[in-house]
């Protein structure tokens, strides 16, 4: 067996060009969404995301700003561009890329951002309201992770979905987002017993632990999804680096029935599902319905 590859570039292509139309519609309406981001520091991966996410909003025809602040940064200062930022009508996205330098206090300033325009889906009201199976902006990596899988599965109602990692920012939300979709839904982590064997159950695997090729061939179900959430950058015998992600994408591939490689599967979508919580953020501030792509069918929670 070889596992088909979810190309998470093409896919976010595809979202893009549906986004296209009704973001056109929407500015002829005389609302054009914005984005604002906010980067602090020099962090080079954090450069490359907010440079790709300003672009994708250039190229769909979004206000964007990239707001660049210097490392020394305090967490004063930061709330008070926060603060300026929700006041601006313009704005109806607001993401502060992190990490966050070590003398911010990243809670407070998530906390500080109006959750109507939080569209990276951190902040506790979001949180709580994806929780409780309420309307909320959802976190775009976990979002992204069932764009992917639905592409394999029309439906993920009845599969037994397994989640490595409980973080607040992936494992958590997926879990609540698989539960919507009527998924039976597992979250291991490092202190789960026999990992191994928990994992050859799911039909939907999710990596998401921050641990290099931790997944191996052993641990999947034949003909299961992996949905590979990890970025991790080794080096090799020669001192040369790569980027590789949570699960050993080889070995895996051919037991698997689909996977998503590292790079280009999650990442790509990440950014895709950024755009449509920018461009739902817009339609709930200017009264109007919600973006067609935004829109879910009302699931049963018990």
């Amino acid at each position: 067996m070889s596992a088909r590859v979810l190309d998470g570039a093409k896919i976010r292509d595809e979202i893009q060009g549906e986004l296209a139309g009704e973001i056109a519609a929407l500015k002829a309406r005389g609302v054009t969404p914005g984005l604002a981001a906010v980067l602090v520091g020099e962090n080079p991966a954090s450069q490359i995301y907010v440079r790709s996410k300003v672009r994708a909003c250039e190229v769909l025809g979004l206000y964007s700003e990239k707001i660049e602040w210097p490392a020394f940064t305090t967490t004063e200062k930061l709330l008070g561009l926060v603060e300026s930022l929700n006041r601006r009508d313009e704005i109806d996205g607001i993401l502060v890329q992190l990490p966050l330098p070590p003398q911010i206090d990243a809670r407070k300033v998530i906390a500080a951002i109006d959750p109507a325009k939080d569209v990276d889906g951190f902040h506790p009201v979001n949180a709580g309201r994806l929780s409780a199976g309420l309307p909320a902006l959802a976190p775009c990596t976990p979002l992204g992770c069932i764009h992917l899988a639905k592409t394999v599965h029309a439906s993920l109602e009845g599969l037994e979905a397994v989640v490595i990692g409980r973080s607040n920012i992936v494992g958590k939300p997926l879990a609540q987002l698989l539960l919507a979709e009527n998924a039976t839904v597992t979250v291991a982590h490092s202190r789960t017993r026999e990992l191994a064997s928990v994992c050859r159950r799911a039909d939907l695997l999710f990596a998401a632990v921050g641990r290099a090729e931790m997944v191996r061939r052993g641990w999947i179900k034949p003909g299961a999804t992996v949905i590979d959430v990890g970025i991790n950058r080794v080096t090799d015998e020669s001192g040369k680096s790569r980027i590789v992600g949570d699960v050993a994408f080889a070995e895996v591939s051919k037991v698997a029935g689909a996977i998503s490689p590292v790079p280009g599967g999650v990442g790509p979508m990440t950014i895709a599902c950024l755009l449509v919580n920018t461009l739902r953020a817009a339609c709930a501030l200017a009264g109007l319905p919600e973006p067609v792509l935004a829109r879910a069918a009302t699931v049963d929670r018990e």
